[in-house]
Order: C-alpha cells, then sequence, then structure tokens
C-alpha cells in the first residue's frame, strides 16, 4: 500500500512538472519576440520549479503518503497551554488543541491508527480527562507511546488508549492527585498587609494564601481531592483491566518501564521503530507512514503564539519561580 501511494505521488509530480515545463518553454522561449528571450531559459526554470511545489502539494492532497496519525502531548497539560501568573512555557499543552487534532485524525478516511506520543508529568484534571475521552472515541486502534515521562495526567490519558508502550528507561505512574497554596499569611503580617474577608459562602475563599487554612477547610479540600483521586482510580482500572486496590496501592509512585510492564502499568517495552512495525503486522502491510497532526491556527494566533514565547523566556529570566495565587488541583 505504502508503495502505491509513493509511485501514485511521484506520477502526480511528474505530469504536474510536465506541463509546467511545457508550459514555461511556450512561453518565454518558442513565442517570445521581445527581450524576454535573454532571460527565456531562467524564467522558463523558475516556471517549473513551482510547478514542481504546485505538483507536490496536489500529490500529497490527492494520495495522501500517510496511514496512521500522531498526536504529541508533550509539558504539563492545560486548558489553553496557559495557567500561571507568567506566560507558560511554549512545551505545554493546550487540551483543546489535542482534541481538535484527534477529532480531525478521525475524520480522515486515510488514518487507520492513531499513535499517542505521550512525554507529559501531567496536569489539570478536566482537559486531561477530555484528552482521553477523544482517544476513546476514535475508531480505529489507539496507541498510546510514552517516551521519556509518562506520569499522572499522562497515564489518565494513556488509559483511553487500547495500549501502553514505554521505553525501558521511560518514566511511567504517579497515578494520584495533588492539591497546593502558598501561605503568605506570615510574610504579609511582618510587611503590614492583613486579609479583609468580603464573601458569601463559607468556603468561597478556602485556600486564600494570605491567611492561614482552618481545618474545616482543610478538610473541605481534601475531600475534594480525594474524590478527583478516586475518578482516577477508577479510569486506570477499568480503561487497564486492572483491580481498583492494586491501582491504590502505587500510592501514586513512579516506575521505570520495566517495572511497570512487569506490573501491568505497561503493555509492551519497545522503541519506536518497533511500535510501527507492530502496527504495519496489524494493519496488514509492509510498513505505516505516520503522519504528526498540528493544531490548525489562523494567522494571528501563530503570531500570538510566538509572542508569548518571547514573552516567556523574558519572564524567565527576572523570575525563576512564580508564585500560586490560589489553591490548585492537579493530576
Amino acid at each position: 500500500m505504502g508503495k502505491l501511494r509513493g509511485i501514485a505521488q511521484l506520477g502526480t509530480v511528474l505530469v504536474a512538472t510536465l506541463v509546467f515545463a511545457v508550459l514555461g518553454v511556450a512561453l518565454f522561449v518558442v513565442y517570445p519576440q521581445t527581450l524576454t528571450d535573454l532571460f527565456g531559459v531562467v524564467i522558463a526554470v523558475v516556471v517549473v520549479l513551482v510547478g514542481l511545489k504546485i505538483g507536490a502539494n496536489v500529490a500529497r492532497s490527492l494520495v495522501p503518503g500517510y496511514d496512521v496519525a500522531e498526536v504529541a502531548i508533550e509539558g504539563p497539560i492545560t486548558r489553553d497551554g496557559g495557567g500561571g501568573p507568567l506566560p507558560t512555557s511554549p512545551r505545554a499543552t493546550p487540551a483543546d488543541d489535542i482534541v481538535e487534532q484527534i477529532d480531525r485524525a478521525d475524520a480522515d478516511d486515510n488514518v487507520d491508527a492513531l499513535l499517542v506520543k505521550l512525554n507529559t508529568p501531567g496536569g489539570e484534571v478536566v482537559p486531561s480527562d477530555d484528552i482521553r475521552l477523544a482517544t476513546e472515541r476514535f475508531d480505529g486502534p489507539t496507541i498510546a507511546y510514552a517516551t521519556d515521562t509518562c506520569a499522572s495526567g499522562g497515564y489518565w490519558i494513556a488509559s483511553g488508549c487500547d495500549e501502553l508502550w514505554a521505553r525501558e528507561g521511560s518514566i511511567v505512574g504517579s497515578i494520584g492527585v495533588i492539591g497546593s497554596r502558598v501561605n503568605a499569611s506570615e510574610l504579609a503580617e511582618k510587611v503590614g498587609l492583613s486579609y479583609e474577608r468580603i464573601a458569601a459562602g463559607e468556603y468561597k475563599d478556602a485556600g486564600m494564601p494570605l491567611k492561614e487554612l482552618e481545618d474545616e477547610e482543610r478538610e473541605y479540600l481534601q475531600g475534594l481531592i480525594d474524590d478527583y483521586y478516586e475518578t482516577f482510580v477508577d479510569r486506570v482500572a477499568d480503561g487497564r483491566d486492572l483491580e481498583a486496590e492494586f491501582v491504590r496501592d502505587t500510592e501514586a509512585r513512579i516506575y521505570l518501564g520495566e517495572q511497570a510492564h512487569e506490573m501491568g502499568l505497561v503493555d509492551e517495552l519497545g522503541t519506536r521503530r518497533d511500535l510501527e512495525d507492530e502496527l504495519a503486522d496489524r494493519l496488514e502491510r509492509d510498513a505505516v507512514q505516520v503522519e504528526e497532526f498540528e493544531p490548525q491556527r489562523p494567522l494571528m494566533a501563530r503570531v500570538g503564539a510566538s509572542a508569548q514565547r518571547v514573552a516567556y523566556a523574558f519572564g524567565a529570566g527576572i523570575a525563576g519561580v512564580a508564585a500560586d495565587r490560589e489553591f490548585r488541583l492537579r493530576l
């Protein structure tokens, strides 16, 4: 199948090149009656090169050279790639973009399987679950592949795939939930700041950094974390066909890929090439062609992303650590 697609693409490019070559010679070599004669050959070559480019684009659209879609989840998982007081790292993963890529791959008739590349320490709860749901909706085989790290929210996502592959040295696990807050009450007191509460609802300001956390508030916030944790355990147990008690017994530990495989947290160990060879066997073809799907963004969005990278670099230079402004839940 891959060879036939390659031949079809090559044929399309050659036909387009021939057409533009004939057109270039006709317009700038055979018929010109002016000084164009002096530059005819050069211009004809330019036209041929343009034809090659157009032909290649047409060939890719008419005869796509891929049959497996890949989406890459790298860095912390957030809703839109943001989330901190300073602009986020460019390597953060916007969940909405990943969901759009998976849905687009699912609608692509050329895509027979989905490869989810994971290199993430985790992130926000609901965005991670949105990506997991998108992988479950995909109509075809879905394989998650851990490169360096598949932890917490990354493992939440992997639980929605048919299989999880990893390297022997990959970091896998961290099936747990954490909530954090900065307690700046003593610092505020030293600099003469005080917290004045104006709120409706007993727990509206639970976790605010400028005041001490009351016992009832701590119990309330711990309850939220426990609820998310039970959901996490259920997702992993159902998706990975594991006992819930076994998942709890991991106590959010991380494991190297080899140990995770022995425990049943990972299905297969292997390199990227091993995975592609296995996919080719399952799809009954000599080889698979993987296409990495990327976000479809308008020009202004791409300009904004570039500006964000500059802002992040500047922010990282003036402040190595940014304090959280409120209580945060993350996987």
